[in-house]
């Protein structure tokens, strides 16, 4: 009886140690996959570049040059990992060189620079030589009305960035002016890391986001009021036209004009220093 009674616990023992071999042997490949692309992240984490490819990222992207020593060695890795992460597109007649993808990379790289957060949705940057027409679409019940608008840059939600070179060119060279369409389209891919692009990006640990909105729309109010008026403002005047696009423009103050921001909106400078966990001001 005792045989008897061993004989279907064996045989469950036998099919459970044979169903976990085929669940293993399954899930492998897929281990191995992960395993690589982790190695092959950290790997270009850890690569500087070549003189020569910081040669021309200092020359094109001139507020690098600012970084202390440990944000500059911990760029080189970022823009290693952007560059083989992302893809190139020409828009009409432009040779894409390998500037051009540093000084992208750098920019958009700068942003991401002093947390873990990552592009992980983007897959393309599409570069047009200068301003390009964008068809875009509006639903009022049943109607949809096209209307063509000419851009400096725009980006998606599915993966995709588009810049004018003219223009990307331009706001990297200056570095104080303020205006740099590298930084606001890449501030919107920030934004969207929670999956919806309204001007409340993915806060650092710790961070509050009750004192985020208090800041913000308060800051944002004020910031349209004083467009409407024609008053003078630290910020574009075109944050005035939504959340997400005074969030934007907030963020290339931040990085180009940071004593600037700080002393007409301090309470915005501080929020976006936690969140970048960086502080320009002092760089």
């Amino acid at each position: 009886m005792l045989q008897a009674g061993n004989a279907p616990h064996k045989a469950y023992i036998g099919l459970m140690t044979y169903f976990l071999l085929l669940f293993f042997v399954a899930i492998s490949p897929f281990a191995f996959f992960s395993w690589r692309k982790r190695r092959r992240v950290e790997t270009l984490l850890n690569t500087p570049l070549s003189s020569l490819e910081n040669d021309m990222v200092d020359e094109a992207v001139p507020i690098v040059r600012k970084l202390p020593p440990e944000l500059r060695a911990k760029l080189d890795g970022k823009i290693k990992l952007f560059i083989d992460q992302v893809e190139f597109y020409r828009g009409e007649d432009l040779d894409i060189t390998e500037e051009m993808m540093l000084s992208i990379a750098a920019q958009a790289c700068l942003l991401v620079l002093g947390r873990d957060i990552w592009y992980d949705n983007l897959r393309s940057v599409i570069i047009y030589p200068g301003a390009f027409k964008s068809r875009t679409q509006s639903h009022s019940g049943y109607v949809v009305t096209e209307q063509e608008t000419v851009r400096l840059g725009e980006s998606w939600s599915h993966g995709r960035v588009v810049l004018s070179w003219q223009h990307s060119q331009q706001g990297a060279a200056d570095a104080h002016d303020g205006h740099n369409v590298v930084f606001h389209e890449f501030a919107h891919q920030i934004d969207d890391l929670t999956g919806t692009t309204n001007g409340v990006p993915l806060l650092s640990e710790g961070q509050s986001f009750a004192e985020w909105e208090r800041v913000f729309l308060a800051a944002y109010d004020t910031h349209v009021k004083r467009v409407q008026h024609g008053h003078k403002t630290v910020l574009d005047a075109y944050g005035a036209t939504a959340h997400e696009e005074f969030f934007a423009v907030a963020v290339e103050m931040f990085f180009e004009r940071p004593e600037a921001l700080r002393a007409d909106l301090p309470e915005v400078y501080d929020q976006l220093a936690m969140l970048f966990e960086l502080d320009p001001v002092n760089w």
